[in-house]
């Protein structure tokens, strides 16, 4: 790892708090599963980000001006019999020779030792309401050093929340975790491609899921950024079907929502193909319709615009579609003022992308829509989805359709980290050919 770039992290962070302020962030518990079985540890974003360091029962503490040193962690020590049972770990020596702490501590003596580091401290800055235990713990602590304000100790007067401070850092992106979402996008690319291979009438969505996410894992990814969509048919209009267990009928569509994790960083695409290879008339005419929608929205997608521009234009070509094919009725200004458009097309273009795949920051500044930024990234992923009990004439029904993918806003226009993954009506056919 590059300890450099945690340590510019922090030092950017440091020059939004007081210099009598605290820094306090904990990583994510471990979660049982079932019996003595946990769920597979991710740390914290937020600990990540300014510590890189992933191992569970972990603290991080930032304290500017601190004669030590002003970076310390909390964490487990080395222990060869746990190690040899649950994995290796950094230790208190690994912490700072490979991490860049300045100080290590035992996470058993944090007892001990926190609640010392917080006297004279006038603000601590921590990810409130994250962690309530947590929480709970300093404001022991902060108790703890008021009971001793008559030996001459001084608590802290105010628990201030990180989010904003440090979400509003996290959202604008940096070269260095810009190649690493530029690889999660080309990871996810190349199972959403696999998929399209694989794909065959009578397999059910779960082989499918199997294939698109071992070529995740071959590319390099060790995890998923989110429970993989597989939506055959009547399936991919429900918006978060996670089930993946029906079998794939040809004639029907297959709405896949997936995507890699690489190094914390999350891609997510989506990719709407037919089961046989082929797409009815109905199909594709919904189809290319949601495709213009995300070509418009491109368009916004660029320093000046807003986050709300690229909305409106996706949801402007996607209802004079509806419009031209009957599925629904009046006039453009009608359809949008009235948003009937909203049985077939429900939810927003796209979300923040980062560490988390509904990444952090405002999306909204003093009540209106923030302009985009360079370094910001969204996705875009305009869809249609009619279900059976819609409106619809039934031979549109059961047509599920999502298309995204991930946008990087530069100073010139944008860059699209998931173009890799084919689209179009003419490359998704040839894909799939026999």
């Amino acid at each position: 790892m590059n300890k450099e770039i945690y340590a510019r992290r922090r030092a950017e962070l440091i020059n939004q708090v007081g210099d009598n302020d605290i820094v306090i962030v904990a990583t994510a518990p471990e979660q049982s599963r079932n019996g003595d079985v946990f769920f597979q540890f991710r740390p914290d974003s937020d600990f990540y980000y300014l510590s890189g360091f992933s191992e569970p029962e972990a603290v991080l503490v930032i304290s500017p001006g601190r004669e030590q040193g002003e970076f310390v962690l909390f964490c487990r020590e080395k222990d060869p019999f746990r190690e040899m049972w649950d994995g290796r770990r950094a230790g208190l020596e690994g912490a700072m020779e490979h991490y860049g702490a300045d100080d290590a501590f035992p996470f058993e003596d944090m007892h001990e030792i926190l609640p010392g580091m917080m006297e004279e401290k006038e603000k601590i800055f921590t990810t409130v309401g994250r962690y309530p235990d947590f929480d709970s713990q300093l404001l022991s602590w902060m108790n703890q050093i008021k009971q001793e304000v008559r030996r001459g100790k001084h608590a802290p007067y105010e628990i201030v929340d990180l989010n904003h401070i440090l979400h509003e850092q996290r959202l604008f992106k940096r070269s260095d975790e810009i190649n690493l979402m530029r690889k999660a996008g080309k990871m996810s690319a190349l199972g959403h491609q696999k998929a399209m291979q694989v794909c065959r009438p009578g397999m059910y969505e779960y082989q499918v899921q199997a294939e698109m996410e071992c070529e995740f894992r071959r590319a390099g990814s060790h995890y998923n950024a989110y429970p993989s969509i597989v939506a055959g048919g009547e399936n991919a209009c429900i918006l978060h079907y996670v089930e993946n267990n029906a079998v794939l009928k040809s004639g029907d569509l297959l709405l896949i929502d997936a995507g890699a994790e690489y190094q914390c960083y999350a891609a997510d695409i989506s990719r709407t193909f037919p089961v046989n290879g082929k797409f009815s008339p109905e199909q594709k005419t919904l189809y290319e319709i949601v495709l213009a929608a995300q070509q418009a929205s491109f368009e916004k997608c660029q320093a000046g615009y807003s986050w709300g521009d690229y909305h409106e234009a996706a949801v402007a070509v996607i209802t004079q579609g509806l419009l031209d094919e009957g599925l629904l009725k009046g006039s453009l200004d009608e359809a949008l003022e009235t948003k009937s458009y909203t049985e077939f097309y429900m939810h927003r273009t796209g979300h923040w992308l980062g560490m988390d795949v509904h990444d952090v920051g405002d999306y909204q500044l003093d009540g209106n829509w923030r302009e985009l930024e360079p370094g910001m990234v969204f996705t875009v992923e305009p869809g249609i989805y009619v279900s059976a009990s819609s409106s619809a004439d039934e031979r549109w029904h059961n047509i599920g359709i999502r298309i995204e993918d991930n946008i990087l806003v530069q100073k010139d226009g944008y860059e699209n980290l998931t173009e890799l993954a084919p689209k179009s009506v003419a490359d998704i056919e040839a894909l799939m050919a026999p």
